[in-house]
């Protein structure tokens, strides 16, 4: 079957026979993009470590031919994972200090994060929870409902933050259940979810999932994760055109990555690409020192300076908030630039 008529056909699918036709093999995935092997610094064992997935919808946004494509960068598995950097670990921002009961990290006051799944429709390589105990921590129903009460007891908890792995990867069901769960709790103001699905799997926001988040009687914040505007491709905006349409609140955040956006005019495109289909730049995170990770660092000073040429390139309602987290922290930490 020819690939553009094998591709029109897949995004026919519904989101779950998509995500089960993902990318998981780094072979096919490098014949797609029209990138021979030899030519790449790919490792198997990389792999092993922290296995490949990629949706189709989000390679296709790749150049095929392009060694060096910046959303290739952040999902083919590279030797340079396997290389050992000082001060990289497999907890670098103290999730597992944080966690008071299964599923419930308490890390800032008034707010706590849900580990609903460990699943992601996408392994990004620069992942902080890629070495993460997902299985001691994600919530199944009697955890769930442990964590609900949690919640019910301790009244200074305005938001929930739905977290993983990815949240929307639960079915409509599941979701349904929990958020007629936390809509009982009166001093609950807030539920934000963070999710890479609009980006990657656009076709996982359906009017029936909007119409969950709607019906809620709290709040409701998604907050995306978009590193490069080359993702925001036309499925995505439309996902977005979804949500937006909703009344939902639509945030970006980023991460600062060496050889994926490391400079101000890609993050300006971002940001106007982003504002321009409704979504606020955000945060732009420093990278969480997570084993496997270390080469996609950008340094605090160079950090630094492509923010300060950012400011001036663009309005500052467009200029992400420069971030980094520590572990202990009471926020996230913002890092000042004039």
């Amino acid at each position: 079957m020819p690939e553009q008529l094998s591709e029109t056909l897949h995004f026919t699918k519904n989101w779950q026979q998509q995500l089960a036709e993902a990318f998981n093999n780094i072979e096919n995935l490098c014949n797609y993009l029209n990138l021979p092997l030899n030519e790449l610094s790919t490792s198997v064992n990389a792999a092993k470590n922290f296995p490949l997935r990629v949706p189709l919808s989000f390679a296709a946004s790749m150049q095929k031919g392009d060694p060096n494509d910046p959303l290739l960068r952040q999902v083919l598995p590279i030797k340079d994972e396997l290389i050992l950097y000082p001060g990289y670990s497999n907890d670098p921002v103290g999730d597992l200090l944080s966690a008071t009961q299964s599923g419930v990290l308490h890390k800032y006051h008034g707010r706590v994060l849900f580990i609903n799944t460990g699943s992601c429709a996408i392994n990004c390589r620069y992942c902080f929870r890629r070495n993460f105990p997902y299985q001691d921590f994600q919530l199944g129903k009697q955890d769930e409902n442990k964590a609900i009460q949690f919640i019910h007891d301790n009244p200074n908890i305005t938001e929930v933050i739905l977290s993983g792995g990815d949240p929307l990867l639960l079915s409509d069901a599941r979701l349904k259940q929990l958020f007629t769960q936390l809509n009982a709790i009166k001093h609950l103001k807030r539920i934000r979810i963070h999710s890479r699905l609009p980006i990657v799997l656009p076709a996982r926001i359906t009017h029936e999932l909007t119409n969950i988040l709607t019906q809620s009687t709290k709040q409701i914040i998604v907050v995306v994760h978009c590193n490069h505007a080359n993702e925001i491709n036309h499925r995505v905006i439309a996902a977005f055109n979804l949500l937006k349409n909703k009344d939902i609140t639509l945030f970006n955040q980023s991460v600062l990555l060496k050889g994926v956006n490391d400079n101000a005019t890609v993050l300006s495109n971002l940001s106007e690409q982003l504002f321009s289909h409704g979504v606020i730049p955000y945060y732009l995170h420093l990278l969480d020192k997570a084993t496997g990770t270390g080469h996609f660092e950008v340094s605090e000073s160079s950090a630094v300076a492509i923010l300060n040429k950012l400011q001036a390139m663009l309005p500052g309602y467009l200029v992400p908030k420069l971030v980094k987290e520590q572990a202990g922290g009471v926020s996230k930490e913002p890092i000042h630039f004039l």
